[in-house]
Order: structure tokens, then C-alpha cells, then sequence
């Protein structure tokens, strides 16, 4: 499966889904997203793929979304591509395990969150802007960071928006191991194969298990965050903070309440 920006290939059960954007940092755009959650919600029912891997590039995972192409999206909530793959991921029964290498923003982070096993390229810088964009947490970031790492941690990166190191996603629990770039997807592959060679039954019930607990919760995370989210894209405070970003400039936000 291909649409060009996102490919799949698989592999002694591992299923490898690549963003495949490098010229944009694989900034993800709806027809990605599209890709992605129809590439993840096919691998539910095929017995071949015990494991999906995510990636992007050792030099870049994901820049977060395009933000022309958001912009120029209609606002629809509860049908829109990325709740597709948002939902696809979060529900999905198999292991998923991330290598994630030079930059990850946004839901570059939050998908993460939603992943089993994450392999981090010591090199990478992280962050989640969404307030300097004028927006708000996604992908139940604002349920499942502070369960993780404590309010105040989850406060920082949130409120704060601040780029943070491969070291610090260590430290606070978002990834397993921090390692040299080049090396990082080999990793990530062999611990897929090696998730993908033990029982596929046992494996399914045990992350049901580690889930079960939280899942509805984080279910309806996605949902009440998508609420303002998506509206929030159109509003002032969005289109004068994409603004300014894109005009390589300050936002000014004086007139805004």
C-alpha cells in the first residue's frame, strides 16, 4: 500500500508504516492520515501482521500536521481523517511500536502516546506546540500525559510548549530506550519481529489487559478534545498564531480575549 507520502511493507509479521514526506519532515496532510488509519485498520483482520512499526526517516518522524492543509479542511468532528487514524490507532489490538528519529511535533509526540514500545533517536528533539499555535492538546494527550508523567510534567510540555530532548522522554515515560540515530529503527524492527514471533492470542489479551482499565476513558478524551480542537483552527487565535508562524514573526494576541 502506498499514496506515495505514507508506505507499507511487511515482514515476518511486522508490518512497517513509513511516512514518506521528507521534504515537508513529513508534515502529515489528511490524504496521509487517510493512508495511515486505512493501512492500520487493515492490518485488524490480517492474520499476517502480528505487529505494526511506525517510522519516518532517521534524520525526521513527523513535523506535526500541515497546517495549509488543515486550514483549508472543512471542519467536520467525528469524521475527519486524523479522528480516523486517531481512533484506528488507539483501538488497535496488536503491539505498535514506534522509531522515532530527528523531530517529532505535535501528534508526532501524542501518536506516541498510543504506541507499545517507543525507540527514540538520541539526537531528537520533541515538542508539543499546541497553545503557541492557538490551539489546544490532542489524541487524549491532555488524559494520558498527566497519568504518566504527573500534572505538573504533563503541565510544562503542554502549556509550555517547549522543545524537549530524547533524554527527557526517557526520563518522563514516553519512550523505552534512547539510542544513536542510525541505530534506531534496527532496533525498533527487532523488537517487533521478536513481539511478532510469541503467541499472537496471549499478546492481543495481555495489551487488552494493560488497556482495559483506561481505554474508555482515552476514547472519550479524543472525542471531547476533537470538540474544541477542530473549531478552535478557525478561530483568531489559531489564524493569527499560523499566521505569524507562517510570516516568521511574533503573534500578537493583545486584542484578543
Amino acid at each position: 500500500m502506498s499514496d506515495n507520502h505514507v508506505t507499507t511493507t511487511l515482514a515476518e509479521g511486522v508490518l512497517t508504516l513509513r511516512m514518506n514526506r521528507l521534504d515537508k519532515k513529513n508534515a502529515l496532510t489528511q490524504a496521509m492520515y487517510t493512508a495511515m488509519a486505512e493501512a492500520i485498520e487493515s492490518a485488524t483482520n490480517n492474520t499476517e501482521v502480528r505487529v505494526v512499526l511506525i517510522t519516518g526517516d532517521a534524520s525526521c518522524f513527523c513535523a506535526g500536521n500541515d497546517l495549509v492543509d488543515f486550514m483549508n479542511s472543512p471542519a467536520t468532528p467525528g469524521g475527519t481523517p486524523v479522528e480516523r487514524f486517531m481512533k484506528a490507532l488507539s483501538a488497535f489490538e496488536k503491539p505498535v511500536v514506534a522509531s522515532v528519529c530527528g523531530i517529532a511535533v505535535g501528534i508526532g509526540v501524542t501518536m506516541l502516546l498510543h504506541c507499545d514500545l517507543v525507540y527514540c533517536g538520541e539526537k531528537t528533539k520533541l515538542n508539543m506546540p499546541f497553545v503557541s499555535l492557538g490551539i489546544c492538546p490532542e489524541f487524549a494527550s491532555s488524559y494520558v500525559l498527566p497519568r504518566l508523567m504527573g500534572h505538573v510534567r504533563a503541565a510544562e510540555l503542554l502549556m509550555l510548549g517547549e522543545a524537549f530532548t530524547a533524554e527527557t522522554a526517557l526520563q518522563y515515560g514516553l519512550v523505552n530506550a534512547v539510542l544513536p540515530n542510525d541505530q534506531v529503527e534496527a532496533k525498533a524492527q527487532e523488537k517487533a519481529k521478536h513481539l511478532a514471533s510469541l503467541a499472537p492470542k496471549a499478546m492481543r489479551i495481555t495489551k487488552m489487559l494493560l488497556k482495559k482499565w483506561s481505554n474508555a476513558t482515552s476514547a472519550e478524551a479524543i472525542d471531547f478534545e476533537a470538540g474544541y480542537f477542530i473549531p478552535m483552527l478557525k478561530q483568531p487565535e489559531a489564524i493569527e498564531s499560523i499566521t505569524a508562524f507562517m510570516q516568521k514573526r511574533k503573534p500578537d494576541y493583545s486584542k484578543l480575549a
